[in-house]
């Protein structure tokens, strides 16, 4: 029924004004909420690629994902996790330097060194137990800390929300990633890249599937809550470094005190992506 059909059924009916205060009132607050962010002047793109990469993700990742973690144990699991983890790390640390951070990088030297050499490649978190913590960092910040600004957000097909400065970021980590250096033969790399996104994506199902029941619309609830997580980084990165050291949260399935980040609502996990990028 379209809405002049639908005017001209309501104009016989007589409906008492404190009725429709209540309905009307929301209207207009749903109309101030729907107001377009300004730094997403590209939303009807944005949203079109949010909308692609949550199909992927409910028609091909997830359901890989799922079989994956239902046949892999959790112990080798979480070696997985340490290993992606550890090359990670190392992208990290040559942010830190590259930031003027030069203790937070020793820092992330030792934890890389320890990891490698007592950790068996890093399967094994042995760093973490002694105090030498995961600060995760990024190119993206890097250029963030000598003053470029971020630009309109933007979704990336696959790797999910961000910013073109970012998205730049994104692209010297895909090309300088440590994971590049792990083998000679393409195919190992990308199978590498590919059991990456699967394992991150298994650690992160109970996390996705709350954040789809909580967002009344996933497209602005990711949006906000990515630029927000952004804005707070780049706070910390210009002052003392992108996170203060410390015990980070495990309640990720697999996840071993390590900072994988969670895709929100909806995206494909950026944190397994990411790790070419160091995200």
């Amino acid at each position: 029924m379209t809405h002049r059909s639908v005017s001209r059924s309501m104009r016989g009916l007589r409906v008492p004004a404190a009725w429709l205060a209540g309905p009307l009132a929301g209207l207009l607050l749903l109309g101030g909420c729907a107001t377009r962010d300004p730094q997403d002047p590209l939303e009807p793109y944005n949203r079109a690629m949010f909308g692609v990469n949550r199909q992927v993700d409910k028609i091909v990742l997830k359901p890989v994902a799922i079989g994956y973690r239902n046949v892999t144990p959790r112990l080798m699991r979480r070696g997985v996790t340490n290993f992606f983890g550890n090359l990670g790390d190392v992208w990290s640390t040559g942010n830190d330097f590259l930031q003027g951070h030069v203790t937070l990088g020793f820092d992330g030297i030792m934890r890389v060194g320890v990891n490698t050499v007592f950790g068996l490649f890093g399967l094994l978190d042995i760093a973490t137990p002694m105090g030498l913590y995961r600060h995760p960092n990024d190119f993206g910040l890097t250029l963030a800390r000598w003053g470029l600004g971020s630009g309109p957000y933007v979704v990336l097909p696959l790797l999910g929300p961000s910013d073109v400065r970012d998205a730049a970021g994104t692209a010297v980590g895909i090309v300088y990633s440590p994971l590049n250096s792990t083998s000679s033969n393409s195919g190992v790399r990308y199978s590498e890249v590919a059991l990456d996104f699967i394992n991150t994506r298994a650690n992160l199902l109970s996390t996705t599937a709350l954040l789809d029941q909580i967002s009344l619309d996933p497209y602005v609830f990711t949006r906000d809550a990515y630029m927000q997580q952004r804005r707070s980084r780049v706070r910390a990165t210009r002052d003392t470094g992108v996170l203060s050291t410390g015990p980070t949260d495990d309640s990720a399935e697999g996840g071993s005190g390590g900072d994988a980040e969670a895709p929100l609502a909806g995206d494909v996990p950026a944190a397994a992506a990411s790790q070419a990028s160091g995200n």
